[in-house]
């Protein structure tokens, strides 16, 4: 079964960095659409970073150029780390950073779609920003 197990949270003060990491297995990533999607308390989860099948990145407008996110040499097509190098942090970054997954469904996978595309989510790293 698809798990998607996040680590790599954390507190750091503004202007900081922080890479956070997703252990994906249990399913066949060749062409998955993945990404991280963050959400405050009481609001919705928002996507942040979006990953084709081909390696193409899409970010949302608040960490564009701040944000990357990428894909580790799979150990086979059943495993495979993603990536989020998280630098010049703001304390408006400050939420809890879900990864997130799901199979290929012939549309485009960035960050205007993320969130219908996927349906695989880890349990969520804390990422605390001060000021």
């Amino acid at each position: 079964q698809v798990q998607l197990v996040e680590s790599g949270g954390g507190s750091v003060q503004a202007g900081g960095s922080l890479t956070l990491s997703c252990a994906a297995s249990g399913s066949s990533y060749t062409r998955h659409c993945m990404g991280w999607l963050r959400q405050v308390p009481g609001e919705e989860r928002e996507g942040v970073a979006a990953i084709d099948w081909d390696n193409t990145t899409t970010y949302a407008d608040s960490v564009q150029g701040r944000f990357t996110i990428s894909k580790g040499n799979a150990e086979d097509d059943q495993k495979v780390t993603l990536y989020l190098q998280m630098t010049s942090l703001k304390p408006e970054d400050t939420a809890m950073y879900y990864c997130a997954s799901g199979p290929w469904s012939g549309r485009r996978c960035d960050i205007r779609n993320l969130k219908s595309l996927v349906n695989y989510w880890g349990q969520g790293t804390q990422v605390t920003v001060s000021s």
